[in-house]
């Protein structure tokens, strides 16, 4: 056989690991868990598996990276992204970050499960870092062993892909492998540990830097570092914004601060709740990052968490996301202190947060409503009185607001009375009846004083209120198949999320509200950490 014909066409890809190039490393070279200092990353190898297997890839993704199907189909893809072989150019690391767990300093946290191939230039001139979550131990994966299991990697690839034609800023997947591993997981944390099927998800983001990289090397007074990381972070990542200076570090901040804000403003828009917002869990490129026990609202609740963790202090509930994205803020504004000396210029780049969010959210809301534009003398009423009629009457808010683009200036209070009750989760009461019929006059009134064309508005609203989300049951049933070898359900998911603003003849089922057997069932409404 020719040298030729052993030439991989994943060898091909243009590698420029700049991170671990230009970032101070860990100089340990042995893979043993432990505190890593003065050092943005480790060097480590992903573990071997047995027998991968493809599950899925998102087509775009692959595209974006100059990948054929070809290629994604292919033997040797397996090898590479369930973690078997590094391709040319690929330089494996695992990254130092620290952070805030639910309002608590948790001190040094870092890739206990990820490990990053290292970053493709594509043909477009774009630099994605490609990063494995599920390929084994690093320095930093204190008592887990540093691997996923199927159902948390199709949650994983699933809601990324998702999120991202949504047009919600998101790190994206690029596929999902079986490993032929079984892993142990105690799903419920009750002390019944169960063997699972492991798998490797390929993430892919220009950058997987959070909050947390710079809190670590503040909290441990390593500012040589920390600037170093910083500075790098402003010429790879922000380069528009030119050489680091005191004035650059601030317009960095203000820049993080607007991104974060457009990025919960999307996260409300489509009903989306992170579940697990701690600081090491926040993109420094506003991105929505790390995809754990998280969930669309289906009955509308702003006191609602996918996460049982957090079920007792719901501190990252749907409602206040925003305040949780401020709190983050002022802790990398805390860690990012060192760089500026002064409190008050940070504190001022703070108010960008909640000025950027403001005018996003009533955007926002004008957008999901059909107005031209939000009017906060009649406009905040009528969207505060929709919520709690939405709250009260337990609907879906997904499917109310889609079908509400067919409620026009003179659509009659029957109609909207049966898109009500089609959307919720209860009989609709006398009281309840009521607020419909009052919050619907107020609605036609403000719709008239538009006199926008029902067509015109409708195309407006249906852009914006998605048809299509990653239901929680959705999720669970294609798990539920995958767990037996067959993902055509994951597949099909997959397909119809690529379109979620378009009709689909054929795909109803995947736009229904939460079947009566779901509400309680695991994987389909709450959900742990377990992965």
């Amino acid at each position: 056989m020719s040298s030729e014909s052993n030439i991989h066409p994943l060898d091909a890809l243009h590698f420029d690991n700049s991170f671990i190039r230009d970032l101070p490393g860990d100089p340990e070279p042995d893979n043993y868990r432990r505190q890593v200092y003065d050092a943005c990353y480790s060097r480590v190898q992903p573990t071997a598996v047995s027998n991968p297997r493809l599950v899925a890839y998102s087509r775009e993704m692959a595209e974006q990276l100059d990948l054929s199907p070809e290629v994604c189909e292919s033997g040797d893809f397996c090898q590479v992204f369930a973690g078997n072989r590094l391709a040319k150019g690929m330089e494996a690391y695992a990254i130092c970050y620290g952070g805030h767990q639910f309002g608590q300093w948790a001190g040094q946290l870092g890739d206990g499960r990820a490990i990053n191939l290292g970053e493709v230039i594509n043909s477009q001139g774009q630099r994605l870092t490609l990063q494995l979550k599920g390929a084994g131990l690093t320095p930093y994966s204190r008592s887990a062993d540093g691997l996923a299991v199927l159902r948390s990697s199709i949650r994983e690839f699933l809601c990324s892909e998702a999120m991202h034609h949504l047009g919600v800023p998101t790190t994206r997947a690029l596929s999902v492998i079986l490993t032929g591993k079984q892993v142990v997981r105690d799903m419920f944390y009750d002390g019944n540990p169960q063997l699972e099927p492991g798998a490797v998800v390929c993430r892919v983001a220009p950058s997987f830097t959070r909050f947390g990289n710079f809190q670590i090397h503040t909290a441990r007074d390593e500012l040589g570092t920390l600037k170093k990381l910083a500075d790098y972070t402003i010429r790879t990542d922000f380069p528009h914004l030119g050489q680091p200076s005191v004035a650059v570090y601030l317009q960095w901040f203000e820049e993080v601060c607007r991104r974060t804000a457009e990025m919960i403003v999307h996260w409300q828009r489509v009903g989306f709740v992170h579940g697990v917002m701690n600081t090491d869990n926040m993109s420094i490129l506003g991105l929505t990052i790390d995809y754990g026990p998280y969930g669309w609202l289906e009955n509308y609740d702003p006191d609602w968490t996918p996460n049982t963790t957090d079920a007792q202090g719901r501190r990252y509930r749907f409602g206040n996301q925003p305040k949780i994205a401020y709190w983050n803020l002022v802790q990398l504004a805390n860690a990012i202190y060192p760089l500026v000396r002064r409190a008050e210029p940070l504190e001022q780049v703070l108010t960008v947060y909640t000025t950027t969010f403001e005018q996003g959210r009533q955007a926002m809301m004008a957008n999901k409503l059909g107005l031209k534009q939000f009017d906060p003398a009649t406009d905040e009423d009528l969207a505060a009185d929709l919520f709690k009629l939405l709250q009260s009457a337990e609907t879906d808010m997904t499917l109310f607001f889609r079908g509400l683009a067919n409620i026009g200036a003179d659509g009659s209070e029957a109609g909207f009375h049966a898109l009500l009750e089609s959307s919720s989760y209860q009989t609709l009461t006398e009281e309840n009846k009521a607020l419909a019929e009052q919050w619907l006059q107020a609605y036609q009134t403000r719709l008239r004083q538009d006199a926008r064309p029902d067509e015109e508005r409708r195309a407006a609203m249906n852009a914006v209120n998605p048809k299509y989300v990653l239901r929680n049951y959705l999720a669970q049933q294609a798990i539920d198949l995958a767990e037996q070898g067959d993902f055509s359900m994951v597949r099909e998911l997959l397909e119809v999320l690529r379109h979620p603003y378009d009709e689909q003849p054929g795909k109803d089922r995947f736009a229904e509200k939460r079947p009566d057997w779901a509400k309680q069932r695991a994987g389909c409404s709450m959900l742990s950490c377990s992965s």
